[in-house]
């Protein structure tokens, strides 16, 4: 085989891992576009700023344990719905306390 010719498995290896590079990067766009929309609801109904929603954000997912993307999803659908887990909730009242100057109102507007 000439010199700097590839095997042809090599090839098919490195497809296989820049096809899961671009699902993972696919990801992680996903997931920042979640954390930003929840980080935009803190912020507006909380009325912190940007990098107070999202010190709330980090908070709640440390103390409860839960992903942060998972946090973002929980308050986005608090959003919709009106409804949030107890446990979240109590957290974000107190990330907002600790973080910003008012109490979590009890829904968004609709």
């Amino acid at each position: 085989m000439a010199a700097g010719a590839r095997e042809p498995e090599d090839d098919t290896d490195r497809i296989f891992a820049l096809e899961e590079e671009v699902d993972q990067l696919k990801e992680a766009v996903a997931s920042h576009a979640v954390v930003d929309q929840a980080i935009g609801m803190v912020v507006a109904l909380g009325r912190v700023s940007p990098d107070q929603g999202w010190a709330v954000l980090k908070d709640v997912s440390q103390h409860t344990n839960i992903r942060l993307r998972n946090v973002a999803e929980l308050i986005l659908i608090w959003g919709r719905t009106g409804e949030m887990p107890p446990e979240i909730r109590a957290e974000l009242e107190d990330a907002l306390d600790r973080h910003g100057p008012t109490q979590i109102p009890e829904s968004p507007p609709e």
